[in-house]
Protein backbone atom coordinates (compact mmCIF):
# COMPACT_ATOMS: atom_id res chain seq x y z
CA UNK A 1 0.00 0.00 0.00
CA UNK A 2 2.82 2.02 0.95
CA UNK A 3 4.41 1.74 -2.56
CA UNK A 4 1.47 2.46 -3.88
CA UNK A 5 0.78 5.62 -2.44
CA UNK A 6 4.43 6.19 -3.02
CA UNK A 7 4.16 5.49 -6.68
CA UNK A 8 0.98 8.12 -7.44
CA UNK A 9 2.72 10.38 -5.36
CA UNK A 10 5.62 10.46 -7.99
CA UNK A 11 3.38 10.82 -10.79
CA UNK A 12 0.97 13.08 -9.50
CA UNK A 13 4.34 15.38 -9.31
CA UNK A 14 5.44 14.26 -12.35
CA UNK A 15 2.08 15.55 -13.86
CA UNK A 16 2.19 18.56 -12.23
CA UNK A 17 5.36 19.53 -13.05
CA UNK A 18 5.77 18.83 -16.73
CA UNK A 19 3.07 21.94 -17.41
CA UNK A 20 5.87 24.31 -15.97
CA UNK A 21 8.20 23.80 -19.24
CA UNK A 22 6.32 23.64 -22.11
CA UNK A 23 8.63 23.79 -25.01
CA UNK A 24 8.61 26.81 -27.23
CA UNK A 25 6.99 25.53 -30.30
CA UNK A 26 4.63 23.86 -28.08
CA UNK A 27 3.03 27.45 -27.11
CA UNK A 28 2.33 28.73 -31.36
CA UNK A 29 -0.63 27.86 -32.90
CA UNK A 30 -0.82 27.56 -36.86
CA UNK A 31 -4.14 28.88 -37.48
CA UNK A 32 -5.79 29.17 -40.93
CA UNK A 33 -6.81 32.61 -41.25
CA UNK A 34 -7.80 33.72 -44.99
CA UNK A 35 -5.77 36.83 -45.74
CA UNK A 36 -3.12 35.62 -44.01
CA UNK A 37 0.05 33.83 -44.93
CA UNK A 38 1.20 31.74 -42.41
CA UNK A 39 -0.80 32.94 -39.42
CA UNK A 40 0.17 31.35 -35.58
CA UNK A 41 -1.15 32.37 -32.39
CA UNK A 42 1.89 32.95 -29.71
CA UNK A 43 -0.46 33.81 -26.72
CA UNK A 44 -3.27 35.81 -26.14
CA UNK A 45 -1.73 38.84 -26.03
CA UNK A 46 0.19 38.45 -29.75
CA UNK A 47 -0.58 36.97 -33.26
CA UNK A 48 2.31 36.74 -36.14
CA UNK A 49 1.65 36.21 -39.50
CA UNK A 50 3.18 36.89 -43.11
CA UNK A 51 1.59 38.81 -46.17
CA UNK A 52 -1.62 39.89 -45.00
CA UNK A 53 -4.50 41.33 -46.86
CA UNK A 54 -6.37 44.24 -46.12
CA UNK A 55 -9.79 41.75 -46.39
CA UNK A 56 -7.95 40.64 -43.27
CA UNK A 57 -8.93 43.28 -41.12
CA UNK A 58 -11.75 42.61 -39.61
CA UNK A 59 -10.89 39.29 -38.64
CA UNK A 60 -8.15 40.63 -36.78
CA UNK A 61 -10.45 43.11 -34.97
CA UNK A 62 -13.17 40.40 -34.61
CA UNK A 63 -10.26 38.30 -32.80
CA UNK A 64 -9.88 40.87 -30.45
CA UNK A 65 -6.01 42.77 -32.04
CA UNK A 66 -6.23 46.28 -31.03
CA UNK A 67 -2.65 47.22 -33.65
CA UNK A 68 -1.22 45.76 -36.18
CA UNK A 69 2.41 45.85 -36.46
CA UNK A 70 3.66 45.99 -40.47
CA UNK A 71 7.48 44.78 -40.84
CA UNK A 72 7.15 44.99 -44.40
CA UNK A 73 8.81 47.76 -46.58
CA UNK A 74 6.36 49.73 -48.66
CA UNK A 75 8.44 48.74 -51.66
CA UNK A 76 7.87 45.07 -51.34
CA UNK A 77 5.86 43.70 -54.24
CA UNK A 78 2.51 42.97 -52.64
CA UNK A 79 2.80 44.79 -49.60
CA UNK A 80 0.09 47.48 -49.67
CA UNK A 81 1.12 49.46 -47.10
CA UNK A 82 -1.43 52.06 -47.65
CA UNK A 83 -4.18 49.86 -48.70
CA UNK A 84 -3.81 47.95 -45.00
CA UNK A 85 -3.39 50.98 -43.00
CA UNK A 86 -6.89 52.18 -44.32
CA UNK A 87 -8.71 48.68 -44.16
CA UNK A 88 -6.75 48.51 -39.98
CA UNK A 89 -8.31 52.05 -39.68
CA UNK A 90 -11.48 51.47 -40.76
CA UNK A 91 -11.76 48.22 -38.37
CA UNK A 92 -10.64 49.99 -35.82
CA UNK A 93 -7.60 49.14 -35.44
CA UNK A 94 -4.17 51.07 -34.94
CA UNK A 95 -1.56 50.27 -37.49
CA UNK A 96 1.76 50.52 -37.00
CA UNK A 97 4.39 50.60 -39.80
CA UNK A 98 7.94 49.54 -38.91
CA UNK A 99 9.43 49.04 -41.91
CA UNK A 100 12.43 46.38 -41.29
CA UNK A 101 14.70 45.07 -44.33
CA UNK A 102 16.23 41.89 -43.30
CA UNK A 103 18.94 42.28 -46.20
CA UNK A 104 20.57 45.55 -44.08
CA UNK A 105 18.99 44.76 -40.84
CA UNK A 106 19.49 48.11 -38.47
CA UNK A 107 19.35 48.47 -34.76
CA UNK A 108 17.27 51.30 -34.64
CA UNK A 109 13.85 49.42 -36.56
CA UNK A 110 14.27 47.01 -33.33
CA UNK A 111 14.23 49.72 -30.32
CA UNK A 112 11.21 51.00 -32.01
CA UNK A 113 9.50 47.35 -32.90
CA UNK A 114 9.92 46.63 -28.71
CA UNK A 115 9.08 49.97 -27.49
CA UNK A 116 5.72 49.21 -29.37
CA UNK A 117 5.29 45.62 -29.27
CA UNK A 118 5.60 46.46 -24.86
CA UNK A 119 3.34 49.32 -24.98
CA UNK A 120 0.27 47.34 -23.37
CA UNK A 121 -1.59 50.38 -25.36
CA UNK A 122 -0.99 48.17 -28.17
CA UNK A 123 -2.05 45.05 -27.23
CA UNK A 124 -3.47 42.32 -28.44
CA UNK A 125 -1.16 43.08 -31.55
CA UNK A 126 -0.94 41.05 -34.42
CA UNK A 127 3.21 41.29 -36.03
CA UNK A 128 3.44 40.64 -40.12
CA UNK A 129 5.92 40.99 -42.65
CA UNK A 130 5.39 39.07 -46.23
CA UNK A 131 6.49 35.47 -44.67
CA UNK A 132 6.86 35.60 -40.61
CA UNK A 133 10.56 35.61 -41.40
CA UNK A 134 11.19 38.79 -39.90
CA UNK A 135 8.61 38.47 -37.39
CA UNK A 136 10.07 35.73 -36.05
CA UNK A 137 13.80 37.53 -35.91
CA UNK A 138 12.37 40.44 -33.91
CA UNK A 139 10.51 37.99 -31.99
CA UNK A 140 13.36 36.20 -30.98
CA UNK A 141 14.73 39.28 -29.62
CA UNK A 142 12.01 40.67 -27.36
CA UNK A 143 11.87 37.21 -26.32
CA UNK A 144 15.22 37.39 -24.40
CA UNK A 145 15.91 40.96 -23.90
CA UNK A 146 12.28 41.89 -22.26
CA UNK A 147 10.31 38.02 -21.37
CA UNK A 148 14.07 37.02 -19.84
CA UNK A 149 13.87 33.47 -21.79
CA UNK A 150 17.37 31.71 -23.15
CA UNK A 151 18.55 32.43 -26.33
CA UNK A 152 18.04 28.44 -27.46
CA UNK A 153 14.11 29.17 -26.27
CA UNK A 154 13.43 32.26 -28.06
CA UNK A 155 14.69 30.94 -31.25
CA UNK A 156 12.70 27.58 -31.08
CA UNK A 157 9.66 29.62 -30.75
CA UNK A 158 11.25 32.05 -33.69
CA UNK A 159 11.36 28.87 -35.82
CA UNK A 160 7.81 28.06 -35.47
CA UNK A 161 6.65 31.67 -36.00
CA UNK A 162 8.72 31.58 -39.61
CA UNK A 163 12.33 32.74 -38.78
CA UNK A 164 14.24 30.70 -41.40
CA UNK A 165 17.48 33.16 -42.48
CA UNK A 166 20.63 31.94 -40.89
CA UNK A 167 21.78 36.16 -41.37
CA UNK A 168 18.53 37.07 -39.70
CA UNK A 169 19.38 34.69 -36.44
CA UNK A 170 22.92 35.88 -36.38
CA UNK A 171 21.33 39.46 -36.45
CA UNK A 172 19.42 38.63 -33.79
CA UNK A 173 21.81 36.96 -31.07
CA UNK A 174 24.03 40.08 -32.28
CA UNK A 175 21.86 42.60 -30.88
CA UNK A 176 20.91 40.33 -27.75
CA UNK A 177 24.43 40.25 -26.95
CA UNK A 178 24.65 44.26 -27.40
CA UNK A 179 21.46 44.73 -25.44
CA UNK A 180 21.80 42.64 -22.79
CA UNK A 181 21.78 44.06 -19.45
Amino acid sequence: MKMRTLFSAVALCATVATPLVPSASAQVQKIDVAGIRNFSRVDATIGCGGATDASAMPTLKKEGFVSVINLRLPSEPGANVEQEAAAAQAAGIKYIGVPFDAAMPDPKVVDRFLAEVSNKANQPAFIHCGSANRVGGVWMIKRVLQDGWAIDRAKTEAEAIGLRDPKLAEFATQYIATHKK
